[in-house]
């Protein structure tokens, strides 16, 4: 699954565009405005592929799910119970979805001070867990979240501020493109992570929002017969520098 977000003006309504492995492909509705702030779905998207969570928002929209902030938009035709099967699917985890949201919320707390102290990620957690709804009296719920090492939420919230970094920078109209990368070891996820995703010059659109080929008013097919964006590796596309790798450019 392919997931593109691009840099909106300041202010405006903004989205993420999702091509999913079933053909299927979506808009998504962003629940922060456009600017120069990361998007909130993207901050989902970095902490969970940091910490190999697959069955939190994003693996969940992966395997079928569908949110009301989704919008089909092309590519192949959803089946007709897909509805149900996507109901079914949340209903089924909601507490992992509810987990993935916790561990992304925990992370962006972290990653709001400079150079967290031990001290200070512990409070956190502690501040985070304390929300947590426990079915029996003393649980603790640290273990019924599965929480991970506060190495790997540290880790997770240095990759927000990266990419919280990296994402101001961008020039207005540029696009950030990560595969999911689901069933991969925590340690292979976390470096695709950091490899995949790619800035990308957008191109030129339609009225509609849809991509325009140069040389005239709609001239040439800008998708497949699926509707499906074409891309052309290697060109106008470069990696972004993330900790611990340098920039190389495809150029």
């Amino acid at each position: 699954m392919r997931i593109t977000f691009r840099r909106f003006p300041g202010g405006v309504a903004s989205y993420s565009e999702i091509e999913r492995d079933d053909g299927a492909v979506f808009r998504m509705a962003e629940f922060t405005r456009g600017g120069a702030r990361l998007p909130h779905d993207l901050r989902h998207l970095i902490v969970e592929l940091e910490l190999g969570i697959t069955d939190g928002i994003w693996g969940t929209i992966a395997d079928g799910g569908i949110y009301t902030s989704m919008r089909f938009t092309g590519g192949h035709r959803l089946p007709h119970d897909a509805a149900r099967k996507s109901d079914a699917l949340k209903k089924a985890r909601r507490h992992r979805i509810a987990r993935a949201e916790l561990f992304a919320n925990l992370a962006e707390s972290i990653a709001a001070l400079d150079s967290p102290a031990d001290a200070q990620v512990r409070e956190i957690v502690h501040r985070h867990l304390a929300a947590v709804p426990l079915s029996e009296p003393g649980q603790d719920p640290a273990h019924v979240v599965e929480l991970p090492p506060s190495s790997a939420l540290v880790e997770a919230a240095a990759a927000l501020r990266t990419a919280a970094q990296k994402w101001a920078t961008l020039p207005v109209g540029a696009e950030l493109s990560c595969e999911w990368t689901p069933h991969q070891p925590p340690a292979r996820t976390r470096a695709a992570v950091r490899q995949a995703l790619t800035t990308v010059h957008a191109r030129p659109r339609r009225m509609d929002g849809r991509p325009r080929r140069k040389g005239g008013k709609d001239s040439g097919k800008a998708e497949d017969r699926h509707g499906w964006r074409r891309r052309e590796p290697g060109r106008h596309t470069w990696r972004l520098a993330w900790p611990g790798a340098s920039a190389t450019s495809a150029e």
